[in-house]
């Protein structure tokens, strides 16, 4: 069998890939910093304890765990069978449904924040942006987010342009070329963007779980595959020879804030 080009994949099939890889994706994918949740507060100008927060293509609980840290009161929405049932296990005092940020499972005006932690882009905004105005109350806010691999660092550059050769395209240019359009196409909110960066140390071993729970690995027959990570295995080796990886990201925040009064929610395209 011959796998196909990573270019050439629907989103939808590599939006639903991590549902086979559910445990990986939580014990492998790095979670968020502080300061992230701090230029959230910032930008709201409210604090998160309190606050009712829909957290939409949830996963399994990276940022629902930091959003509960801070004192929020969270409902999850995730559309993904076997992500959703990771989340259960991890968190079974909190409420997840099935849904897409495209029809949200929920009432009008019922939360104060929306967020999409590296969930965005698997959305129609078309269809999301109405939405996240349908469900947020007024003032209410979405807050849109992605860990980005530093390309700044040389040895995290040199790791993306094996990656592109490998996959035959450019790999990083989903999440670089992010940007306030991406958050909204029709210009009806006012995008704020924030870019924060920070690290984490972690084994070799979860290095690789990490760039082996993202999509494009995961639909890729698993030889080609593992002859991949053990190439990069040795290739991490020679930059952290006692195993210990620092991973260094930038997360891009996209935030908008709704309209203080109730309007009436903006029209989907078809």
């Amino acid at each position: 069998m011959t796998t196909p080009r990573a270019d050439q994949v629907t989103r939808s099939t590599r939006a639903y890939s991590f549902n086979t890889a559910a445990a990986q994706y939580a014990a492998g994918r790095p979670s968020y910093p502080p300061a992230l949740f701090d230029t959230i507060e910032e930008l709201t100008g409210r604090p998160l304890a309190g606050s009712r927060v829909v957290d939409a293509g949830a996963g399994t609980g990276l940022a629902t765990a930091r959003l509960r840290e801070r004192g929020a009161d969270v409902i999850a929405v995730e559309p993904g069978e076997g992500m959703a049932a990771e989340f259960r296990r991890t968190f079974p005092g909190v409420p997840v449904v099935r849904g897409s940020g495209d029809a949200l499972p929920l009432a009008d005006h019922c939360a104060d924040l929306l967020t999409y932690a590296q969930a965005w882009h698997w959305t129609d905004p078309a269809r999301a942006v109405p939405e996240a105005v349908r469900v947020l109350r007024p003032g209410g806010a979405l807050a849109l987010w992605w860990n980005r691999d530093a390309l700044d660092v040389p040895w995290i550059a040199q790791a993306d342009a094996r990656a592109g050769r490998h996959f035959g395209f450019d790999v990083s240019a989903e999440k670089r070329d992010l940007d306030a359009h991406t958050a909204d196409l029709t210009g009806h909110l006012d995008v704020v963007r924030r870019d924060i960066r920070w690290s984490r140390r972690v084994p070799l071993d979860t290095h690789l779980a990490n760039l082996g729970s993202h999509s494009l690995f995961l639909l890729q027959e698993e030889e080609r595959s593992a002859a991949y990570l053990a190439e990069e295995r040795r290739h991490v080796l020679d930059v952290f020879p006692d195993g210990i990886v620092e991973e260094t990201y930038d997360v891009l925040l996209l935030l908008a804030i709704t309209p203080a009064s109730a309007t009436t929610p903006l029209a989907t395209t078809a």
